[in-house]
């Protein structure tokens, strides 16, 4: 492609993004504005009507919920994936598919550059700078908030308040929320300002996608998920009948579901990838409730050896997703071996949803490997307990070894 002045911003409309998109046209670039819609709130019009004025040649809004659900969560829940055993992988789930429509957008605009408004503090940096020159090598990336000049002249809010009202560039007239967030939806989530004290509590107005467990119902949600090669086709809720089995209808009932009984809240402290530990406040509704059924239907379903393998990876294919890896060789390795451990994890789970918990109740799958005659303590069902006499002595063999050694070493 032939370097031109064309560059793709991912746009928010927010004031940051809306700050770099009129600096890019003062710099003459021809800024293309896309705007991903990965099921955050917002107006989208609206902030497609604001960059058009900001300058923008054109603006891209993007649908792309579907997809993220199908192509994005579910492989990673498949995958049973948690950030150092804890994170849900909410941002880190949509900025693979947010950057990589911004380079198929670069590709059929024959724009030579693409842009974006993270600070050089973050992951989401390495994640989508990654994710571009996975998928375009020959892609040029301006990134004002490592750029000197913009540095410069931005040293901070007020900077870019007034830089916004000098070239009239709409702001929000509210009072700004002291934190920052990020909204999709599996999560959304609260960081920097107020809770950059890791000791002070999250207040609870700051929570938005959830109620709080105190204020949940008093009577138990039930609810059966069905799991066709580890993902869920069909969410049922058996209090009320309602059942989902489109994939985003079904995800976004689960969000709804595990909004209003209060599940999902996380308050961690994390790595971030570029070296600094960060606190952030985690609201995943329905992440969390697919996240314990798939476990749960593995536990029936799945072979113990396989299952032993698949969590030794699981942590690492965590660290890949949250570090920006996606498109990666690493990546299609390890998704090649989730996507084995898979097969014929099928069944149902059926689960209480009760003031923040979220309690397995049941499962049944026609791949069972459960044997009721087998691990029955009332029925004999062909296991000869004698056998395990021979078992012990063989796994006992080492430990003896070892005893006698330890013993010689302590009268030496």
């Amino acid at each position: 492609m032939k370097e031109n002045r064309k560059v793709v911003l991912a746009y928010s409309g927010g004031l940051d993004t809306s700050v770099i998109l009129k600096w890019l046209v003062n710099k003459g670039y021809e800024v293309i504005a896309y705007i991903a819609d990965v099921g955050q709130a917002g107006d989208f019009q609206k902030a497609k009507r604001k960059a058009l004025k900001a300058g923008a040649l054109k603006v891209y809004v993007e649908d792309l919920k579907h997809e993220m659900v199908t192509d994005y969560v579910f492989p990673i829940f498949k995958a049973n994936a948690l950030y150092e055993g804890r994170y849900l992988l909410g941002t880190s789930a949509a900025r693979p598919l947010i950057a990589k429509r911004q380079i198929e957008i670069a590709a059929r605009e024959k724009a030579s550059w693409v842009s974006h408004g993270a600070t050089g503090k973050g992951n989401d940096q390495v994640r989508f700078e990654l994710a571009y020159y996975a998928l375009n090598p020959k892609i040029k990336v301006i990134a004002p908030w490592k750029t000197q000049e913009f540095l410069d002249q931005f040293r901070g809010r007020t900077d870019l308040i007034n830089y916004a009202q000098a070239n009239g560039i709409e702001i929000s007239n509210t009072i700004a929320k002291p934190y920052s967030e990020d909204d999709n939806l599996l999560h959304i989530s609260h960081e920097a300002g107020i809770l950059e004290d890791p000791a002070r509590e999250c207040a609870e107005d700051i929570y938005s996608k959830t109620v709080s467990p105190e204020k949940a119902p008093n009577t138990p949600t039930r609810i059966k998920i069905v799991f066709k090669d580890g993902t869920p086709v069909k969410v049922t809720n058996l209090n009320t009948g309602r059942s989902e089995t489109d994939p985003l209808k079904l995800f976004n009932m689960l969000n709804e579901l595990g909004s209003r009984n209060g599940i999902g809240r996380v308050d961690i402290v994390e790595n971030r990838f570029v070296g600094i530990k960060s606190r952030g406040v985690y609201e995943t509704p329905g992440g969390t409730i697919l996240y314990a059924a798939h476990k749960d239907i593995e536990g029936i379903a799945m072979d113990r050896e396989v299952m032993r393998l698949r969590d030794m990876f699981s942590p690492k294919f965590a660290e890949l997703v949250y570090n920006g890896f996606w498109f990666s060789p690493e990546m299609d390795f390890l998704m090649a071996a989730v996507n084995e451990s898979q097969k014929a994890i099928d069944g149902s789970v059926t689960l209480k949803l009760y003031k923040g918990n979220v309690m397995i109740v049941g499962r049944e799958s026609p791949s069972s490997l459960y044997n009721k005659d087998l691990s029955s303590m009332d029925i004999a069902g062909g296991f000869n307990q004698k056998d395990s006499e021979g078992f012990i002595r063989i796994h006992a063999t080492r430990l003896m070894a070892h005893s006698a050694i330890m013993n010689r070493h302590n009268r030496n």
